[in-house]
């Protein structure tokens, strides 16, 4: 699995571009998505899988789920509850997960160094405003790895350098309508009205593209 790159997906618009760049790029592509018991992760999950449905090639493996329950640590936290959801009002400050690119990357990152795969990328944008998505953090975290007695892997940020809009301008001709952007899912749906849909909407605008989505609620 040499000339395989990991890819830590979540289903959204960055992760879901960033599947398809890479294949387009001649990449083999291993992708993992990590289940933690988020209110909205069985609506995202069923997504992901009708979207890598519908880019699937031969150098796309299948997707590997990981377990990694939060519901000890996040006890009462809206994003298990799915209670006071942060509205489209909210900063992005308000949908911040404690330690969440440290808990999303930990065991993908693992799975890779013990099966042979070199780089495991993610969809972070440059413009994402918390300090666990800074060059200096994913060096930490490389050196960290480096120590656990598994071969070296190289964390890689394809979209580091990019805004949301040129990501978007990447995928516009990629099956978006298939991705999944919501913190408070109605019967599988996009709710319409959360941070996260809110931003879903405002990604569409800004390439001036329709939005594809169906929302149960949208303003």
């Amino acid at each position: 699995m040499g000339n395989t790159i990991g890819v830590l997906v979540s289903g959204g618009l960055d992760s879901a571009i960033l599947v398809s760049h890479l294949l387009a790029q001649g990449d083999h592509v291993q992708p993992f998505y990590i289940e933690c018991g988020l209110h909205w992760q069985a609506a995202e999950l069923a997504s992901l899988r009708n979207y890598l449905g519908a880019v699937a090639t031969p150098r796309l493996e299948t997707l590997i789920t990981l377990q990694l329950p939060l519901a000890d640590l996040y006890t009462g936290h809206w994003s298990l509850t799915g209670q006071q959801t942060p509205d489209a009002a909210t900063p992005d400050e308000a949908v911040y997960l404690p330690g969440r690119n440290l808990l999303l990357i930990i065991k993908p990152a693992l799975w890779c160094q013990m099966h042979g795969i070199g780089r495991l990328a993610l969809g972070v944008l440059g413009s994402n405003p918390f300090d666990d998505a800074t060059a200096e953090f994913f060096a930490a975290l490389e050196n960290v790895l480096s120590r656990l007695g598994q071969p070296p892997l190289e964390i890689v940020r394809p979209f580091a350098h990019l805004h949301k809009p040129e990501v978007m301008q990447l995928g516009r001709n990629y099956p978006l309508g298939l991705t999944f952007s919501c913190i408070a899912p109605v019967k599988g749906l996009h709710c319409g009205h959360c941070n996260k849909c809110a931003e879903r909407q405002a990604a569409f605008r800004m390439i001036e593209l329709a939005d594809p989505t169906v929302y149960a609620n949208k303003k």
